[in-house]
């Protein structure tokens, strides 16, 4: 008999929400355990939720407290969380274009330089990852990768730019990440990417999933353009590999 699991912490998050937490730091096995329980949930809903929000490490779970109260929902939710992680669907794995360096990636050569390497080694070192969504939020479409080679890690800057560009590929801490809009940003630029992982008026709006498996691969300023046309009228541009 599999032994059950630990049980989360529960917090109130106004008088219409309780954030379930499974760990204080970035882990990934938090994280499976986030997505376990949002799965569950999509799968049994609980009379009275009206929303999930995976995070890394907690899932924050908005109801109406005219149909369930904090007390039932939070022992329920407990349950949940304690059960065995049922076996996992078949993951989707896509593959994403980075043009590297240069206009599109303005860190690449400081990070190389702190890191006593290569320009051409940090690219080959990112595009040998293996990375997994963990989660997506900040901005729209902004999904945070775990899987970071060690090597790579390095802290965020200490002074953020108010201003990155749409599709940047960066690196700050434990993470990568694909930035979707323009924004601010205190991580290292290595590249940009035209796949657009939030189109408003396309389907699926959001390309990425929590939970996706994805590889990065290495195109020049010229294939750059390309897609980034074809991804403006709607492409997906990254390529499903597997699901």
């Amino acid at each position: 008999m599999i032994a059950p699991l630990s049980s989360p912490r529960l917090l109130p998050s106004g008088d219409a929400a309780i954030t379930v937490e499974f760990g204080r730091n970035i882990d990934e096995q938090a994280n499976r355990r986030v997505l376990a329980l949002d799965r569950a949930l999509a799968g049994a809903p609980i009379d009275g939720v009206t929303e999930t929000v995976p995070t890394y490490r907690s899932l924050l779970v908005h109801y109406d407290p005219v149909r369930i109260g904090f007390d039932e929902l939070g022992e329920r939710l407990t349950a949940l969380a304690r059960l065995p992680a049922p076996p996992t669907t078949a993951t989707r794995r896509w593959r994403i274009p980075v043009a590297y360096g240069g206009e599109h990636g303005i860190d690449l050569e400081d990070v190389a330089k702190t890191l006593n390497t290569t320009p051409d080694d940090i690219v080959a070192r990112h595009v040998a990852g293996d990375y997994r969504v963990a989660m997506i939020g900040f901005t729209p479409g902004f999904s945070y990768l775990g899987g970071l080679d060690p090597s790579l890690q390095m802290p965020r800057r200490q002074n953020p730019r108010s201003f990155t560009p749409s599709g940047s590929i960066s690196i700050g801490g434990l993470q990568t990440g694909v930035q979707c809009l323009a924004g601010p940003s205190g991580w290292h630029l290595l590249g940009r990417t035209a796949v657009r992982t939030y189109q408003l008026h396309r389907d699926p709006v959001f390309l990425l999933e929590p939970g996706d498996a994805i590889t990065f691969h290495a195109v020049d300023d010229k294939q750059f353009t390309e897609q980034d046309r074809a991804a403006a009228r709607g492409a997906f541009v990254a390529e499903l590999v597997a699901s």
